[in-house]
């Protein structure tokens, strides 16, 4: 079996077939993925495990550049392989040992995965990460249901919400005002206390990832002149920046006013984006991450709390890994943020 670093037109495609019809593949794991990270100035690397024309296991890898010349290496949802009995069998190990040696060879700092399924080979390798990046659970809808139905598996408190913002007038729209979104999930970050991103960082989701959207719940006072809501000012609601991909709809930033919270506009603004993504052909909505079961003071445990309402079953992933390569450089680069 031969591992090869893809990056040929040819080999490219056949590597997005291979994603598209895998029963793990995923976004994070797509070339469309490989697109988006490239824009923001990420390095991605494609490792295969060939057999012939076939691929029989894959890794896509994001690599961040940091100081001093050090990287990390992220494989989100991955890698890929062969799935028995809920574990995930990679049936070359020298697969696994290759991308090690290419990211010591890159000065790395640590491996990070987060596949969808248990190793089953390598497991004395790693460790479980730290890091609150990609979720250990998720709750997800499913689409092919009815809107009635999917209005019905709700929990009660979620559809009297929805209804409460159709009662108000709260109207939702697609949007490329990416401005007006950062304002409002600035807003959001103050008010919550975490670090939100820049207005950059969400136009390159909007413009360089295939399949995102941006919609807009607003209150009925305020006037739109077309489809595309323009202003420098601050504006009061709720913003949900979502992707498509295959079937699959999946909810990725979120934002909301403190103004006027009891119109509820992002129980309508989900609401509005389930059936949008429906329209698009999808079966499933996921509303990424949600704080594990039993979780005690978990980060997302508000956010938690707001999804739950919206029914769909919980997904659960083994936590995030980590192979440190560098644990003493790791530590002092940590002194030197003063996160230590």
């Amino acid at each position: 079996m031969e591992i090869r670093l893809l990056t040929d037109p040819e080999d490219l495609k056949r590597y997005g077939e291979w994603i598209r019809t895998h029963p793990e593949g995923s976004l994070w794991q797509s070339p469309e993925w490989k697109t988006y990270q490239e824009s923001l100035g990420r390095q991605v690397r494609i490792y295969a495990a060939m057999e012939g024309a076939e691929i029989r296991a894959s890794a896509l890898v994001v690599i961040d550049h940091t100081t001093f010349g050090l990287t990390t290496w992220e494989i989100p949802r991955g890698p890929l392989g062969i799935i028995e009995n809920g574990k995930l069998r990679i049936e070359n190990k020298n697969f696994l040992e290759k991308i090690i040696r290419d990211a010591k060879d890159d000065r790395c700092l640590s491996i990070y995965c987060s596949p969808v399924h248990p190793f089953s080979i390598l497991n004395s390798q790693f460790s479980i990460s730290r890091r609150l990046v990609m979720p250990e659970a998720t709750r997800i809808i499913d689409l092919t249901l009815s809107e009635e139905d999917l209005l019905a598996q709700m929990k009660p408190k979620g559809r009297y919400n929805i209804r409460l913002a159709e009662k108000h007038g709260v109207r939702v729209m697609p949007s490329s005002d990416v401005q007006a979104f950062a304002r409002l999930a600035e807003e959001t970050a103050r008010r919550d206390g975490f670090r939100g991103h820049s207005a950059a960082f969400y136009e390159r989701f909007l413009t360089c990832l295939p399949g995102a959207f941006l919609l807009f719940a607003l209150p009925p006072e305020i006037v739109i002149p077309s489809s595309s809501l323009r202003s420098s000012e601050r504006i009061e609601g709720a913003g949900l920046l979502g992707v498509i991909w295959g079937k699959t709809g999946i909810y990725y930033y979120g934002a909301s006013s403190h103004a006027q919270k009891e119109l509820m506009a992002p129980y309508l603004l989900q609401w509005s984006a389930m059936k949008h993504c429906k329209a698009h052909g999808c079966t499933s909505y996921d509303l990424f991450g949600i704080a594990p079961e039993g979780a005690v003071d978990h980060p997302w445990s508000g956010v938690s709390d707001f999804k739950v309402k919206f029914g769909g079953s919980v997904v659960n992933y083994p936590p995030e890994q980590e192979i440190a390569l560098r644990p003493f450089l790791k530590y002092l680069l940590k002194i030197k943020r003063g996160l230590v």
